[in-house]
C-alpha cells in the first residue's frame, strides 16, 4: 500500500496564522500526514495546542526542545517530508530564507531540507510590493521555491491590495494535485525540473502605466492609471518563461522579477522604446497613453495673475497600438486595452478595426472603476467573437490573458521572432 504523503507545515507570525488550522483540517481529510512547526511569533496568533490537536502530532517550536533531541533531530525532521509548506510566510521569514539565515527551528529546517518548498505569503500590500521583498522573492524563485499567492483583496489592516494569504481550500487542492501527480509518475520517469516553460524562447513586449505630457515645469497632462494590470501581465508572462520587455510610464510599483523594464515619461518616448524593442513575438499594450500633448511646453511656470487663463493648444500624440499593429516588424500577436465609459461593444469593435490589432480588451472605467483598483472586468474581442470576462483580481486576469497568449503562440503557424536582433 502506498504510504500517505508527508507534509512539513511551518506556521510563521502573521494574523493569517489562524487559516493554517482550517488548512490542516482539509489536509487530514485528504489523508495527508502533517508535521507542524511554529515560529515564536506564530504562537502570538494561535496556540500550539490547537495545531497539535488537529495534526495529531506534537508541534515543534525550538531547535533544542527538552526530551526530544534523541527522538528526532532537526536534520531528520527536515529530511522526512515529501514537501515543506510555509503558511503563512512572512516578509521576515522570506528574507531569512533568501539570505541563508538559520537562527531558529523554522529557518534551520528550510536551510536543511532537500524536499520541495512552497511559500504562501501573507503581509501588508506595501510590504509585499517593497523592492526588498520582491528581490528576496526573485532569489527564492531562482532556487526553485514555489510561491502560491498572495491574493488581492481586503486585508486585516483594512487596506485593499495584494497581500492576503491564499485561501485554505485553494491551497489544499493544489497540494492534493501535487501529491497525486507525484504518485502517478512512473519511477525513473519523473518530470524534469529543467523542462522548458511554455513561453521559453519567446519575446513579449508589454506597455503599462500612464504617460505624462508637461505643460510647464510644474503642470502636466496625464491620467489615473496605476500600472497594476500591465505589471501583473508582464509578471505572468515571465512566469511562463517569456523574455518580457516592460515599457512603463511613471508608476509606484517594483519591477516584476525577471522582467526588463524601460522607464519612459511621454507617449513619444514610449513609442520609441517599443519600436526599439522589436522584433517580438507578441505585444500587449496596456498603457494608458495620453491622446494629446501641449503643442509647446512653457520653460517657466505659467502664472495665473494675467487677465485670462493661458491658452493651451493641443496636438495629437502617436497611436502606439496602431503603429505596432502596422509595423513592418509587426509581432505575430498584438493585444490592446481600451478604456470606455459607455457603449463598450460598439466603441470596442470600432477601435479593434481601426487600430488593426488582433485582440482588444475593453475596460469599463465609468464611475472611477479599474484605475488604481485591484480588480478588473473586461470585454474580450478578437474580431470573430466576444467574451465577457467577469470581475476578477488583476492578477487573475493577467494569468488568464497569459494563458490565451501561450495557446496562440503554441500554434504551429507561429514561428518565434528573431530576438537576436533586439
Amino acid at each position: 500500500m502506498t504510504a500517505p504523503p508527508r507534509l512539513l507545515l511551518i506556521v510563521s507570525g502573521s494574523i493569517a496564522a489562524y487559516r493554517a488550522l482550517e488548512l490542516v483540517r482539509l489536509l487530514r481529510q485528504q489523508g495527508i500526514e502533517v508535521q507542524p512547526v511554529m515560529t515564536q511569533a506564530a504562537t502570538a496568533f494561535i496556540t500550539p495546542l490547537s495545531l497539535e490537536v488537529l495534526c495529531g502530532r506534537p508541534v515543534r517550536q525550538t531547535l533544542f526542545q527538552a526530551g526530544q533531541e534523541s527522538e528526532i533531530s532537526h536534520i531528520s525532521l527536515a529530511r522526512a517530508p515529501d514537501l515543506v509548506l510555509v503558511y503563512p510566510a512572512t516578509a521576515n521569514l522570506m528574507a531569512k530564507m533568501a539570505h541563508g539565515l538559520a537562527d531558529d527551528l523554522a529557518s534551520t529546517l528550510l536551510l536543511a531540507t532537500t524536499a520541495p518548498v512552497w511559500l504562501a505569503p501573507a503581509m501588508n500590500g506595501k510590504m509585499w510590493e517593497n523592492p526588498a521583498t520582491q528581490a528576496n522573492r526573485a532569489i527564492l524563485e531562482q532556487r526553485g521555491v514555489k510561491f502560491l499567492g498572495p491574493e488581492e483583496g481586503l486585508m486585516a489592516c483594512g487596506e485593499n491590495g495584494t497581500g492576503r494569504a491564499m485561501a485554505p481550500e485553494k491551497l489544499a487542492a493544489a497540494l492534493q494535485q501535487h501529491f497525486q501527480d507525484s504518485v502517478s509518475q512512473p519511477p525513473g520517469n519523473a518530470a524534469s525540473t529543467e523542462d522548458p516553460l511554455p513561453l521559453t524562447g519567446r519575446h513579449i513586449l508589454v506597455t503599462a502605466g500612464p504617460t505624462v505630457e508637461s505643460i510647464d515645469p510644474v503642470r502636466f497632462l496625464s491620467n489615473h492609471s496605476s500600472g497594476r494590470q500591465g505589471y501583473a501581465i508582464a509578471e505572468s508572462l515571465s512566469r511562463l518563461g517569456a523574455r518580457v520587455t516592460l515599457v512603463s510610464g511613471p508608476v509606484a510599483l517594483p519591477c516584476p522579477p525577471g522582467v526588463e523594464r524601460i522607464a519612459v515619461r511621454t507617449a513619444r518616448e514610449m513609442l520609441q522604446a517599443c519600436e526599439s524593442a522589436l522584433p517580438a513575438d507578441a505585444a500587449v499594450c496596456v498603457a494608458a497613453v495620453s491622446d494629446w500633448r501641449p503643442e509647446t511646453t512653457a520653460s517657466g511656470k505659467l502664472k495665473k495673475d494675467g487677465p485670462a487663463p493661458p491658452a493651451l493648444r493641443l496636438v495629437e500624440n502617436p497611436d502606439i497600438l496602431a503603429t505596432l499593429s502596422h509595423s513592418p516588424q509587426r509581432p505575430a500577436l498584438v493585444v490592446g486595452f481600451a478604456a470606455e465609459t459607455d457603449q463598450h461593444r460598439l466603441h470596442g469593435g470600432l477601435k479593434l478595426a481601426r487600430k488593426g490589432c488582433d485582440w482588444l480588451l475593453v475596460n469599463d472605467v465609468s464611475e472611477g472603476r479599474v484605475f488604481g483598483g485591484t480588480t478588473n472586468q473586461v470585454l474580450f474581442l478578437d474580431g470573430k467573437q466576444e467574451e465577457v470576462w467577469p470581475e476578477m483580481s488583476k492578477r487573475d486576469l493577467a494569468m488568464k490573458l497569459a494563458g490565451h497568449i501561450r495557446n496562440f503562440l503554441a500554434g504551429p503557424q507561429v514561428m518565434p521572432a528573431d530576438i537576436t536582433k533586439t
